[in-house]
C-alpha cells in the first residue's frame, strides 16, 4: 500500500500495492472523511476496473453512501456527471496513462472540486492505514446506474460553431478517448486509430506527452488529407495535437488558440501554466483577456479557476480546462474548439500556429540531483538580478529570456523549462543552467 497515495490521485500496481481490500478501505475512508451521501463512480477499460468498482463501492455503501454507477466513461465525463447530477462527490477508477497492471482513483467533492494530497488524500491514507472509519451504516447504501454519455455528448455539441466540414485523425490508444470522442460524432469526420478498448495497451502507451507515442498518428495524417490529428491519453483527460503535416503542435500553442477563440465571444480570466511561452500571455492580452499564471497540477489550476471564475485554462501537459465543464478538463471540447477555429479560417493549422511561435523554447529537461533544494538555492543566488518569483519552484525573468526550475514531488529530480528571444541565446542559457543544476 505504501506509495499509492499521490499528490493528485491514488494509483498503484493491482494485487501488489493496490489490492481489493485496500480499495474497500478507501471507500470507507472516503465517506468517513466527506460525509457524502450520493457518489458518482465511473471506470475505465482496465481488466481490474470491475473488481476495483466492486470493492470500492462495497466500502462506500458500507458507510451508507448511495452510488451512481456511470459504467465505462472518460474522466471528463465523470466530472461532468458529478456536477450535472448534483452529486456530493465523485470517483473515477483509472490509472490514466500508466501501464495495464496499474489502477487507481481520482477523487472529487461536489461540483467536481478535486481532492489532492493536501486537501484529503493524505487524510484518507491515514484513515486506511489506521482503520479509522466512521461506524458502518445500519442500512447500507444502494447502487443505481446512470449513463452520462447522452447528456455529456449533448453538452459538447451545443458548443459547435463549424463553418465547413473538418476531418481529423484520432489515436485513442485502445483507451477511453474512443468514448470521449463520441461527443464529436456527427460534427467532425473522425478516422480512428486503435479504437478497440483494451486495458493492456497493445499498440503503445496512452500518453501523448511522450512524442514517440505519436508516430502512428503522424504517419496516418501524412498519408491522408486531414485538418489535424488528436491523441488521447488513457482516461481522456489529456489530448495532444499534430497539424495537417503531421508535425507535433506544442501544447501551449493549443492553449492560446483556444483562449483566443473563447475571448472573441466573451472576456474574462484565462489561466496558463507557468511553463508556457510568453506568447500565451501576450495573445490573451491582445484579445482583451486577463491572463493569470498558475502552478502546475490540476487541483491547483481548478482551485484558481474557480476563484477567478476563469473561462479557460491550459496546461503544458495537454490538460485543457473549461468553465463549461465545471472548471475541469474536456478533451472533446478542446478538439472541438480547434476544429471550430479551423473551419472559420482558410489557413491550415500550421499557418495559424507559425506567427504565434515568437520565441525559442526548450522542452522540459529533467536532471537527477542529490539535493534539489540546494540546487534551487544556488540558482536563486546566481540569478538574483532577475525578476524572481516562486509560484511553483523558482522562476526568473529577464527582458530577453526566462526559466523555471521545479522539484519533482516523488523523485530527486529538478525540471527545467526556459525560453529566449533567439535560438543562440536559448542554447547558451540551457548549457549554463544545466551546468549549475548538475554540478557536483
Amino acid at each position: 500500500m505504501a506509495g499509492i497515495f499521490k499528490a493528485y490521485d491514488i494509483r498503484g500496481v493491482v494485487g501488489k500495492d493496490l489490492t481489493a481490500e485496500v480499495a474497500f478501505k478507501i471507500g470507507r475512508a472516503f465517506v468517513s472523511l466527506l460525509g457524502c451521501r450520493r457518489v458518482v463512480v465511473g471506470q475505465d477499460m482496465r481488466s481490474s476496473s470491475a473488481t476495483m468498482f466492486q470493492e470500492l463501492t462495497r466500502g462506500l455503501t458500507c458507510q451508507g453512501a448511495n452510488v451512481v454507477r456511470l459504467g465505462l466513461c472518460s474522466t471528463p465525463m465523470s466530472y461532468y456527471a458529478n456536477g450535472f447530477l448534483g452529486a456530493d462527490a465523485g470517483i473515477m477508477i483509472t490509472a490514466s496513462h500508466n501501464p495495464g497492471e496499474w489502477n487507481g482513483f481520482k477523487l472529487c467533492r461536489a461540483q467536481a472540486v478535486p481532492i489532492s494530497g493536501a486537501t484529503g488524500i493524505a487524510e484518507i491514507e491515514r484513515r486506511v492505514a489506521n482503520a479509522d472509519f466512521a461506524p458502518a451504516a445500519k442500512t447500507p447504501g444502494t447502487i443505481s446506474g446512470h449513463d452520462i454519455r447522452p447528456e455529456y455528448i449533448a453538452h459538447i455539441k451545443k458548443l459547435a460553431a463549424l463553418k465547413r466540414p473538418i476531418t481529423i485523425a484520432a489515436d485513442f490508444a485502445n483507451a477511453m478517448g474512443s468514448l470521449e470522442a463520441q461527443a464529436l460524432a456527427g460534427l467532425l469526420r473522425v478516422d480512428a486509430l486503435y479504437e478497440t478498448l483494451d486495458g493492456t495497451f497493445p499498440n503503445h502507451e496512452a500518453n501523448p506527452l511522450k512524442t514517440e507515442t505519436l508516430a502512428a498518428l503522424q504517419e496516418k495524417v501524412r498519408s491522408g488529407h486531414y485538418d489535424f490529428g488528436a491523441a488521447f491519453d488513457g482516461d481522456a483527460d489529456r489530448v495532444g495535437f499534430v497539424d495537417e503535416r503531421g508535425e507535433i503542435v506544442p501544447m501551449d500553442m493549443i492553449t492560446l488558440l483556444i483562449a483566443r477563440s473563447i475571448l472573441q465571444k466573451q472576456k474574462g480570466a484565462i489561466l496558463y501554466d507557468l511553463r508556457s511561452s510568453w506568447t500565451v500571455r501576450e495573445v490573451i492580452e491582445e484579445n482583451g483577456g486577463a491572463p493569470q499564471q498558475c502552478r502546475v497540477g490540476h487541483s491547483f489550476i481548478k482551485q484558481q479557476m474557480r476563484a477567478a471564475d476563469a473561462l479557460f485554462a491550459g496546461e503544458l501537459s495537454g490538460h485543457y480546462y473549461f468553465r463549461e465543464n465545471y472548471f475541469t478538463e474536456s478533451s472533446a471540447l478542446a478538439v472541438l474548439y480547434v476544429a471550430n477555429l479551423l473551419s472559420q479560417s482558410s489557413a491550415p493549422l500550421s499557418d495559424l500556429i507559425r506567427p504565434l511561435q515568437r520565441y525559442f523554447k526548450s522542452p522540459e529537461i529533467n536532471s537527477e540531483v542529490h539535493d534539489p533544494v540546494a540546487v534551487l538555492a544556488r540558482l536563486r543566488e546566481k540569478f538574483r538580478d532577475g525578476r524572481q518569483f516562486e509560484l511553483d519552484g523558482l522562476s526568473v525573468e529577464y527582458p530577453d529570456w526566462w526559466f523555471n526550475v521545479r522539484c519533482s514531488n516523488t523523485e530527486p529530480l529538478v525540471r527545467l523549462n526556459l525560453e529566449a528571444k533567439t535560438q543562440a541565446q536559448l542554447a547558451e542559457r540551457t548549457r549554463e543552467l544545466l551546468g549549475l543544476i548538475r554540478a557536483p
